[in-house]
């Protein structure tokens, strides 16, 4: 998704999980992703660089859609929708 339509996203949840390091930012979203309705969007707030990485094979592996990641200051805001 491009950044434009990625800044745009509303987000029913967001998850600042920006003090912690891996797995910490994983599984605040694993947490969060239960709390909103299929089709509903979280957002991800992480300073750790892996979760960048972690997060989209999650999400694939389980079901889930991985819109995207925007750079903020100093973190990462990485947008997902749950699909089941």
């Amino acid at each position: 998704m491009e950044t434009a339509e990625l800044e745009k996203i509303h987000a029913a949840k967001v998850v600042d999980a920006r003090g912690t390091a891996c797995p910490g930012p994983l599984l605040e979203a694993k947490k969060a992703i239960g709390t909103v309705s299929v089709g509903q969007t979280i957002e991800v707030w992480s300073g750790d660089p892996s979760t960048k990485k972690d997060l989209p094979k999650w999400a694939a592996k389980v079901g889930h859609e991985f819109l995207g990641a925007l750079e903020a200051d100093g973190y990462d805001r990485m947008f997902l929708v749950r699909r089941k």
